[in-house]
């Protein structure tokens, strides 16, 4: 991994993926691709991290989007299948994610913001799906169609225009605002919320809504179940009620 994609492993369990390419505004470069891909691989393979917050280097830029002067000199026609480092898409993690959304998140930015489970935002960050205006387009963008409206999804489509963090908010993109400088410590706070939960019932109740936005309501119902008979089945489901009945904290063994 580079300097382009600095990684934090936290001894509370939490990883900080950091953007760092500020002159750039953290476009998606080759250098912040190739490490987003190792950076989101040793989350996934490290059993002691249960969650990731993603932001960017500065206050101007979470991320500007993907690299246009690349695609220029590449001549760049339909990106590559795998060219970009999703969450849950073109990588594949079981884990939690929280984007700590610190400027401005454009196109690509938007993508991998977007990608992330949970969104934290700063109150000056702006967003926008920008390729209308460069005759690019935003297949990626599907997924929006589960998160916000249907009228203010293609109004963001077409217009391409930005849309504040309090609008963000206001749609449901975000689930969290906060002034600039308190940004981390919210998205910090969020993530040790998640903490607090079992681990096997972090990962059930995340398989749940995944399933639930690709099922009907009595399919869902059906495979919810079956990914929750693991976490039923576990230690932790037995720990749980015990520490409650004790009035202490529960001791999470993650199996």
């Amino acid at each position: 991994m580079t300097d382009a994609v600095l990684f934090d492993a936290r001894d509370d369990g939490i990883a900080i993926i950091t953007l760092n390419r500020p002159e750039t505004r953290n476009a998606l470069g080759k250098e912040i691709r190739e490490g987003l891909f190792a950076a989101w691989e040793r989350f996934e393979r490290d059993h002691a991290l249960r969650v990731a917050i993603l932001t960017g280097t500065g206050d101007k830029a979470f991320c500007a989007g993907g690299d246009l002067k690349e695609m220029v000199d590449t001549g760049m026609k339909v990106p590559p299948r795998d060219m970009y480092a999703m969450p849950y898409d073109t990588v594949e993690l079981s884990k939690p994610t929280i984007a700590a959304v610190n400027g401005v998140a454009f196109a690509g930015g938007w993508m991998i913001a977007q990608a992330c489970d949970l969104c934290v935002a700063s109150s000056s960050a702006k967003f926008a799906v920008t390729e209308v205006k460069v005759g690019r387009s935003s297949p990626w963008a599907s997924p929006l169609i589960h998160m916000i409206p249907q009228r203010i999804m293609m109004e963001i489509l077409l217009t391409g225009k930005p849309i504040t963090a309090q609008r963000a908010y206001e749609i449901g993109l975000v689930n969290r605002l906060a002034q600039p400088e308190n940004l981390m410590a919210t998205a910090l706070e969020l993530a040790a919320e998640i903490l607090d939960g079992a681990p096997l019932s972090v990962k059930a109740a995340r398989e749940t809504v995944m399933i639930s936005t690709e099922m009907g309501r009595s399919a869902a119902l059906k495979a919810a179940r079956h990914a929750s008979e693991y976490c039923y089945n576990s230690e932790d489901a037995q720990e749980g009620p015990k520490a409650f009945a004790e009035k202490r904290r529960p001791q999470w063994k993650g199996r």
